[in-house]
Order: C-alpha cells, then structure tokens, then sequence
C-alpha cells in the first residue's frame, strides 16, 4: 500500500506540538510497517533526519505552506496533484488540512477547536481560514482522529461530525523528560536562574495560554509572601499585547520572570526536572502536553480545569479557574509544601503510564486502517 503523510511541519529546530506528533508517530509507523511504501509530503526540502527509513520517500511541493493563501494552494493544487500523480492508496494529515477535491481516502488529525471556540488568539487571516474549512475537512475526511476525549466530543458536537467516525489517539512524551539527578538540577537552575528555585511555565505565548493571569498571581505571590523563587517562561512570543503586556508592565517583581524564548528539548527536559512546578493555567487545550511531560518529568503541576486538562493531568496536578487570579496564586502558594509536591510527583507516575508516543502510534495506525477500510 502507498500511503501519503503531510510532514510539512517536520521543521528541524522548529517543531511546535503537531511537529513533534508528527516526527514521533511517522518514525514508529514506518519503521513497523516495512511492507508498505510511506511518501512524506514536504514544502521545502527537508532534513535527512525526517527520513526514518528506506520505505520512506520524500517529495517536496510548491509553494511553501506559511499563509492561507499558501496553505489553500499547497494542499487543494500541489497535494491533490501528488496523490494523484503517486497513486497513493491513504492520505495522513496530522496538521488536519485535507484536499478537498481528492477521491484518495483521508485520515484528517485535528487535535483541538480552539479557534472555534475564542477570538483574537489568530491572526483574522489564519482564523478565517481555519473556521472556514475545518468544518469542511472534518467532514471530507473518511476519519477524523483526535488526542482527547473532550477534543472528540468537542468536533462531534462543534461541527455535526459522527462521534462513531472520530479516533482518540492521545498525545506521548518525548523520552528525553525524565528526572534529573540534584547536579544536573543544580547546574540547570545556576544557568538560567543564578541558582535560584523556580515555577516554569511552558508554550509558544498565545493569548489563549493565560500568562498575562500567571504573571499577575506570581507577582501576587512574591509581594504576599517571601518566597524566593523566580518564574521561567519557556516559549517564542507570538503574541505580546493588550492584557498581557500590560500585566508584565504592571509586575512589581518583573525582575524575577525569567524569559527564555525557544529552548532546545534536552535544556527544556531539564529546566523541567529542576523546577518547582510546571504552572498551565491555559484557557484551553486539545491535550496539554506540558502537562505529561512534568509528570514524566516528576515535577508537580498546577493545571487549569478546563477542557481536556483534568482528563490529561488525573488526580495529579493541582487544578484551577484559569480565569481567577486569586485561585492561581493560592494554588501556587501550596507548593511551598514539599509534602504535597512529593504527593503530586507520585500520582503523577501513575497518571503518565496512561500516555505514550508506542501507544499513540498504535492508536494512529488503527485508524489508518479503518480509514482505509470503510466502505
């Protein structure tokens, strides 16, 4: 069997959570599955590395996919054309964007609807695009896969999909989150912290991940409190504006936020390991993956209790109304308790055995299957 993969965000140094599902899940399948030929649909030429194996073989598509524009063009004239013109038997996409006009059977990955669900997280351009046609793909594609039950239930009911056509494919962690040893620990918070404990907050910074109400409880929490920790913030300023800009200028205690901006993954494991806690008090989630990767860190975590983090996080985090500074700030208050993060820290190794990138493969490649087998 011919089966087309969109790598298109198979980025190296760049990958974002749909980059790192793709890389996982493609490397397990074609490695497991020699008998069949794999064709990862590219829009640049891209790095050796995202070449597994031999049954892989890459084709590069014009134009680069970056815009709608380009994004409408690349997959509805160049993908349609390279499916055709390969004579390819399954179409994967884990970016979720599909051909509309192609007869080739089609798995679509959405992994969450949170533009349908809040505005001003996009750009008007890419949110128009994304409402416009995500219904459409949701409902082209003979599948639609998922990494959450709420994500599920949120595409059945958002856009009138058939819950029985829809997969949960949970998302993994990346072997590198583990816990570190106290050197390691040690070494990692002189280099980024001048030695200091710390909170980390993880993700591109988009208005719908709620900084802007982290910042305002962690400063709550160093005026209230004598506290000596800083805050790291992990993550490319995509967005810096309005609420959240004005926040951060409002800090008393901005000196002791720490802005990192994109971190590589083995300093990003270990910043984790050393941390206090990892604090996700986002507005919402298709599944949160900082969330797994704490606990396979064995840091405690303060999660929101929205959407389809308290599904991820079990009994093993701490959770909050994202939209409360003062439940926030509360929350991160207790972890001063070294009792409760040690309880937390050991849920969480319970919790994390329900998530891996092996069984997310599995899950992947069941659907494939389906997808390819329904009439």
């Amino acid at each position: 069997m011919r089966i087309a993969i969109n790598t298109r965000l198979l980025l190296k140094g760049k990958m974002d959570g749909i980059g790192w599902f793709t890389y996982e899940t493609a490397r397990r399948i074609v490695a497991s599955h020699p008998e069949h030929e794999f064709y990862f649909f590219f829009d640049r030429k891209p790095d050796p590395e995202f070449l597994f194996a031999a049954n892989v073989k890459p084709v590069v598509l014009c134009p680069q996919a970056r815009h709608p524009v380009l994004w409408y063009l690349y997959f509805e004239w160049a993908t349609r054309m390279a499916l055709r013109r390969n004579k390819i038997d399954l179409y994967v996409s884990p970016d979720g964007m599909l051909p509309l006009r192609t007869k080739v059977p089609s798995l679509a990955v959405i992994h969450d609807l949170n533009f349908e669900h809040a505005e001003g997280n996009l750009k008007r351009s890419h949110q128009w695009y994304m409402t416009h046609y995500f219904r459409r793909f949701a409902h082209k594609a003979v599948r639609v896969a998922t990494v959450s039950e709420y994500s599920g239930k949120d595409i059945a009911d958002t856009y009138g999909v058939d819950s029985k056509k829809i997969d949960v494919v949970y998302d993994g962690a990346h072997d590198g989150y583990r816990p570190h040893g106290e050197a390691e620990k040690v070494a990692i918070r002189q280099r980024f912290t001048d030695g200091k404990p710390y909170l980390i907050f993880i993700s591109t910074i988009l208005k719908r991940k709620n900084l802007a109400n982290l910042l305002t409880a962690f400063d709550k929490l160093k005026t209230m409190e004598s506290v000596d920790w800083k805050l790291v913030v992990v993550g490319s300023r995509v967005w810096w504006q309005d609420e959240l800009a004005e926040a951060y200028d409002r800090m008393g205690h901005k000196e002791d936020v720490v802005m990192c901006g994109h971190v590589e993954p083995q300093d990003l494991a270990a910043l984790l390991s050393a941390s206090v806690a990892l604090v996700y008090p986002s507005y919402f989630e298709g599944f949160g993956i900082p969330i797994l990767e704490a606990m396979y860190a064995e840091t405690a975590v303060v999660a929101s209790n929205t959407t389809s983090m308290p599904e991820v996080g079990g009994e093993a985090a701490l959770y909050v109304d994202p939209s409360n500074v003062d439940d926030i700030y509360h929350a991160i208050s207790r972890l001063q308790d070294d009792g409760l993060r040690d309880e937390l820290i050991a849920k969480g190794r319970v919790q994390r055995e329900k998530f891996s990138w092996d069984r997310t493969a599995n899950l992947l490649w069941d659907s494939m299957m389906k997808t390819i087998q329904t009439p």
